[in-house]
């Protein structure tokens, strides 16, 4: 306490760089914990797995978690030994309502087995309570929502059309969970009574559906996922056996780190990022311990007739080690608690740029144990160097007043603050092109016109029934420009077709292309660009019915020199004449390559409305005009509606978090740096006070002076820059290599970063050195 009291500037900046870069590390921790916990809720968490499938299509492995509806029955009676529960599982958004309330809510079919599979708290009814078909289970916050308690066993509902009865509430999925926005479970069995599925005629041809397993007990999951490879192969047509449908487990385990494929192998996720971030958790903690150990060892000299004093009295070494290390953990100690405020202060802006709902667990005494911990390693880490390098003072020197700081005594200083400042240029140099490359997907060329485009699901037939009465009515009340229906949204892909054939198609080559389904008027209605041949019109109803329009990708994908007119058939023979090629526009990854897609008439009700609003009327107008109309022809449905753009945005959303994150977590660097070096300049200035008295009297500027004090800086913080950037450029080419569509590194970003931080260095030293040569030359030359 005496030494911070009597050097109350360097210990500021040690307990404020501290407590900032133990805040930041307890920040990441906290979010790296909700990543690493998904699905922890889950007493059965290490023996459930979702079965996935590859298929060699279009010449590469797909992977999809989509698979035909007997594959659960097939699991389950060919392997009852190694499976204590499988269950098909159906995500989807329905409407729900009491005769007081309609809501639009994602829930999902499932079989009878899964709720206790999937460990839900029921806080009403049992786990067995899909056994009957017209039953639903509610979370406990729509139970509320719907009528305001959780206490509604045996009450009715509907979901959409269909008759339910209430026989559970189950208590919120956490949101770090799989299943976080599931709001009800139906039965599966009320699906598959209602639905195309049931009358399919060839079921294993329809990869709609996922499939969830829990392993027996005794079960290994590599040895399962071996046995159950080939179910889907042995049982599909020969004609589809070229894509070699192979089965295999994804354990929960890393259902949220580990869900991406390439190629059939799996390649990683999300774990990237908690990499990544916990690198920089690290790093910037790092930042914070340098400045201790610099400007304890910068004022070594203030201290080197107390070491020498206390060796004359007996102290040894390791007694002056324990000495300053204690003197370290106290600093870490009252750091870490300022840090506790910032988090507690700084958490909700961090959950609301991370997209979390983390909270200090201050219930939880572990937490508690492992920060202290956290805190003592710290003050151990940041004292270690200064302890071992303060304690090595000879005695007989310092008391005699012989010891001076060696010529080379400043090496170990300039390499922490070089160390310093690249970690910060780093961060900065990725920052910035994390941003360029959101940007350059951005401003990619989407194909479509999203302005001033609404899209609406439909959950029932009413609006395709009354299709044109519909838009009639709208179009007369002025709030519309055009109306479409499709069968998925401009924002994702939800059909896609195999099997295809064409002239020139290689033998043995098997294939999957998106197939967009959509009526009359799709085109005017999202504004896509014929660019060979014709739209789809009413003119041509009676053969619009067997065409297809292709866009750019699939017409080079095919290799069809001469696209309209040609005839592309299924397998099974059915054949359609290509009459139009439109422009590619974007509906999946803005990053990745547009996929070969096809585009045909929807021949019953489609699902999606997409509607383009009038520009000369306010959208507010528009959208309560809108609304009228669909209350009058479909009155159980909630007018929910999204618009394009706002869709369309949130397929950047993971990357603008990731810039945001890397962006404060760069500026909190670029600051800890400063603090460091703010305290380095404001010792050197103190220790060169009367250089600069002397210089002064025989007539050196201010401005000389300034250059002076500042070179040393500004030649650090260069080679910093130097070591910096090939290291940022080798860790961005490589970041970028994951995106088919990305940006390259100019050299003004480069320019820009470098610029930037030599700016702020000398801004950071400017303040001691300018202050040092302003001060009056008697003064400086009384100080000894």
């Amino acid at each position: 306490m005496r030494n911070i009291r009597a050097n109350k500037v360097s210990s500021f900046i040690n307990i404020g760089g501290l407590a900032v870069g133990m805040a930041v590390s307890m920040m990441i921790g906290l979010w790296i914990w909700d990543e690493i916990s998904f699905d922890h809720n889950n007493k059965n968490y290490t023996h459930i797995a979702k079965v996935l499938q590859n298929q060699t299509l279009n010449g590469d492995i797909a992977t999809w978690s989509g698979l035909p509806w007997p594959t659960a029955a097939a699991l389950r009676n060919n392997f009852s030994s190694d499976l204590k529960t499988v269950s098909l599982v159906l995500h989807t958004t329905n409407v729900v309502s009491t005769p007081a309330k309609s809501l639009n809510l994602d829930g999902a079919f499932m079989e009878e087995g899964a709720p206790a599979m999937f460990d839900l708290d029921m806080l009403k009814g049992a786990h067995t309570g899909l056994q009957d078909a017209h039953s639903i289970l509610l979370s406990e916050s729509f139970a509320n929502a719907f009528f305001g308690s959780a206490d509604v066993v045996g009450k009715l509902m509907k979901i959409d059309t269909q008759s339910v009865k209430i026989t559970g509430v189950y208590k919120d999925m956490p949101a770090n969970s799989a299943f976080a926005n599931i709001n009800f479970i139906a039965p599966w069995q009320l699906f598959f009574n209602n639905s195309w599925a049931k009358t399919n005629p060839y079921p294993w041809g329809s990869n709609a559906f996922e499939v969830y397993v829990q392993l027996a007990d005794n079960a290994d999951m590599q040895k399962v996922s071996a046995k159950i490879r080939d179910v889907k192969l042995n049982n599909v047509r020969p004609q589809d056996r070229v894509a070699k449908p192979a089965l295999f487990l994804h354990p929960m385990s890393r259902w949220h780190l580990y869900s991406e494929f390439k190629n059939g192998i799996n390649t990683g996720g999300r774990i990237q990022f908690v990499w990544l971030f916990g690198i920089i958790g690290i790093f910037v903690l790092l930042l914070a311990c340098i400045n201790f150990m610099n400007l304890s060892t910068a004022l070594s000299q203030k201290r080197a007739k107390e070491v020498g004093i206390r060796k004359a009295v007996g102290s040894l070494r390791m007694q002056l080690i324990g000495q300053f290390l204690n003197e370290s953990i106290v600093t870490a100690v009252v750091a870490f608690i300022v840090a506790i405020g910032l988090v507690q202060l700084s958490l909700p802006y961090f959950n609301n740029l991370s997209g979390k709902a983390m909270q200090i667990p201050a219930a939880n005494l572990l937490f508690w144990l492992s920060a202290l911990g956290f805190a003592i390693v710290t003050g151990l880490i940041a004292g270690s160097y200064p302890a071992f390098y303060l304690s090595a003072f000879n005695t007989v020197k310092v008391l005699k007043g012989h010891f001076r700081a060696g010529r080379f005594s400043a090496v170990p200083r300039k390499v922490l603050v070089v160390t310093q400042f690249s970690v910060s240029i780093i961060l900065i140099i990725s920052t910035i092109i994390v941003f360029r490359q959101i940007q350059f997907a951005k401003n990619r060329p989407v194909g479509y016109s999203r302005a001033n485009l609404i899209s609406m699901q439909m959950h029932t037939t009413n609006i395709h029934d009354h299709f044109d009465a519909v838009k009639n009515e709208l179009k007369n009340t002025g709030a519309i420009v055009e109306m479409a229906e499709a069968r998925n949204p401009l924002t994702a892909i939800w059909n896609s077709n195999g099997g295809m054939v064409w002239r020139g198609k290689p033998k043995g080559l098997s294939t999957d292309f998106p197939m967009c389904n959509v009526t009359y008027d799709y085109g005017k209605t999202i504004g896509w660009q014929i660019i060979e041949g014709r739209d789809f019109s009413r003119q041509f109803s009676s053969v619009d019915s067997s065409t297809f329009i292709l866009n750019e990708s699939a017409v080079k994908y095919m290799g069809l020199k001469h696209p309209i007119g040609e005839k592309i058939a299924f397998d099974d023979g059915v054949s359609f004449t290509v009459v139009g090629v439109v422009k590619d526009f974007i509906i999946e990854s803005p990053y990745a390559q547009v996929r070969p897609t096809m585009f045909r008439i929807a021949r019953n009700g489609a699902g999606i409305v997409n509607i383009k609003l009038n520009p000369a009327l306010p959208t507010k107008d528009a959208l309560a005009k809108i609304e009228t109309v669909f209350k009058k022809f479909n009155p159980q449905q909630p007018f929910d509606y999204t618009f394009v753009d706002a869709e369309y945005a949130k397929k950047f959303s993971d990357d603008e978090r990731t810039g945001n994150l890397a962006a404060v977590f760069s500026v909190l660097a670029i600051f800890i740096s400063c603090l460091g070096l703010f305290g380095l300049a404001s010792f050197i200035a103190e220790q060169r006070t009367k250089e600069i008295g002397v210089r002064k009297v025989l007539g050196a500027s201010v401005f000389s002076l300034w250059q002076l004090m500042s070179r040393e800086f500004v030649l650090l913080v260069a080679a910093s820059c130097l070591i910096a950037i090939p290291v940022a450029v080798l860790f961005m080419q490589t970041w970028l290599q994951q995106y088919q569509y990305r940006t390259s590194m100019s050299a003004w970003i480069f320019i820009i970063s470098i610029t930037g931080v030599l700016l702020i260095t000398l801004c950071t030293v400017s303040f001691q050195s300018i202050k040092a040569a302003l001060a009056n030359p008697v003064k400086s030359l009384r100080t000894e």
